[in-house]
């Protein structure tokens, strides 16, 4: 665009805005930067960008590029108009500047082998920045060394888990005035007084259960490898080229929906407590993705893969349900849930001989429906015990069993719940409900 035009178009911006009824005369203007075909400006509490059309051939057309004020307002409203004494269209975007705050963010860094410390960064912040915004901020324009991993900005890789406060979240998806609201929330349970002028701080951490590389980039070998154990992936017969396609009733693939929706960012595994005191545990991403295998139609491996799931700790009996995986988890896969199914999918095939586990189970389940809860003294004998046939077991119960003695904590007596029958009834129920379901 020749500077001739160019000029005609700063001279009539004044009278262009004034087309709009929700702009008033300018009361300040600080000036309005000319950048090729745009141009901002800011007027009164709004920012304007001005785009104006590139001549082609000989006639007019609208350059489309967009652009956002330096103040990183967002655009709220298009607006168009022509220039008095112009030739030329022009198209004004109004920017509503949002209210700024300071946050100040301390991060924990760290080098391979080394201990942990925190670098504290302050920055002037909207409610809307994300914390992936912010860690962009910092690394831009405060400290270029640190190190973060991210990729798509928009809840779909899972790239950038770390910890956010104590607990494993995705930056690109928690924002600041969500994450200060949660913060606020937890306060208010606290008797600590804050001060009112104290500026609002964040804490921001390596995921755990894995070893840091550098600062909030982990090493994710035993999480890829724990997924891998499980083999996540259609049998290698059902795989095998057919004369036709892969038939599921709409049915059978709704129950892969929610576990489809796992986008493997480690937020379970960062916070698994039985991960953290059991290294042999795969993991709840990983059974996550191991029940999606066993509830796809078009797997024919289930059997084989129920036995492996169920050895020891190592599969779906080290999970100790402590329902943190479902809380953290970005995308509402509930893993805790998923592994669930799967016990109750071995439980349905295995009696109570077949290992300690399933054993805890079913007389768990047996107890409460006798006497509307655990007779404490019945559950030990037969859990551990065996019913008097593991001899091993009872022995190793009996330090405890002298000990609760001792202390006046043994029970000698057992006394029924008034509501036992109303408690027998609903577990009867649900069973029933269960067995019709599977024959369905």
């Amino acid at each position: 665009m020749d500077a001739a035009p160019q000029a005609q178009v700063l001279n009539n911006i004044s009278r262009s805005i004034s087309l709009f009824k929700s702009v008033r005369s300018p009361k300040k203007t600080q000036g309005i930067d000319q950048g090729g075909s745009e141009f901002t400006g800011v007027f009164d509490k709004y920012s304007y960008t001005i785009a104006t059309p590139s001549l082609r051939n000989g006639s007019t057309t609208l350059t489309n590029r967009r652009s956002l004020c330096p103040e990183r307002s967002r655009r709220v409203e298009g607006l168009s108009a022509f220039c008095h004494n112009s030739q030329f269209e022009l198209k004004i975007y109004k920017h509503f500047l949002a209210e700024t705050m300071q946050v100040r963010f301390n991060v924990v860094r760290q080098n391979q082998n080394e201990s942990p410390r925190v670098h504290t960064y302050t920055l002037e912040v909207e409610e809307s920045n994300t914390i992936l915004d912010c860690l962009n901020s910092i690394k831009w324009e405060q400290d270029g060394t640190l190190a973060y991993r991210k990729n798509c900005r928009n809840t779909i890789c899972g790239s950038c888990s770390m910890r956010i406060n104590g607990r494993s979240a995705l930056a690109c998806k928690e924002n600041i005035g969500s994450e200060l609201a949660r913060l606020d929330k937890i306060a208010n349970f606290s008797s600590a007084e804050k001060p009112a002028d104290s500026i609002p701080e964040i804490t921001i951490a390596p995921m755990g259960n894995m070893p840091v590389i550098k600062d909030l980039v982990v090493d994710m070998t035993s999480f890829w490898d724990n997924l891998e154990a499980v083999e996540p992936y259609i049998s290698t017969a059902s795989r095998a080229v057919p004369e036709r396609e892969f038939l599921q009733t709409p049915e059978e693939r709704s129950k892969l929906d929610q576990t489809g929706n796992c986008i493997l960012c480690g937020a379970c595994y960062s916070e698994c407590n039985a991960r953290e005191v059991n290294p042999e545990f795969v993991g709840p991403h990983a059974l996550a993705k191991a029940y999606r295998t066993i509830a796809d139609s078009r797997d024919s491996d289930t059997e084989n893969r129920l036995e492996k799931y169920n050895q020891g700790t190592e599969g779906v009996w080290g999970c100790t349900r402590c329902y943190y995986c479902n809380s953290v988890c970005p995308m509402e896969v509930a893993p805790m849930d998923q592994i669930g199914k799967i016990k109750q999918e071995i439980l349905d095939r295995k009696d109570d001989q077949a290992s300690r586990s399933i054993r805890h189970r079913k007389v768990l389940i047996n107890l409460v429906k006798e006497g509307g809860w655990i007779d404490e003294r019945k559950f030990g004998i037969e859990v551990v015990g065996n019913y008097f046939r593991d001899v091993k077991g009872l022995l190793s119960l009996g330090p405890l069993g002298l000990r609760m003695i001792a202390r006046g904590k043994f029970p000698l007596s057992f006394e029924s719940s008034e509501g036992t029958k109303t408690i027998r009834d609903l577990i009867e129920s649900v069973q029933n409900l269960e067995n019709s379901t599977d024959q369905v």
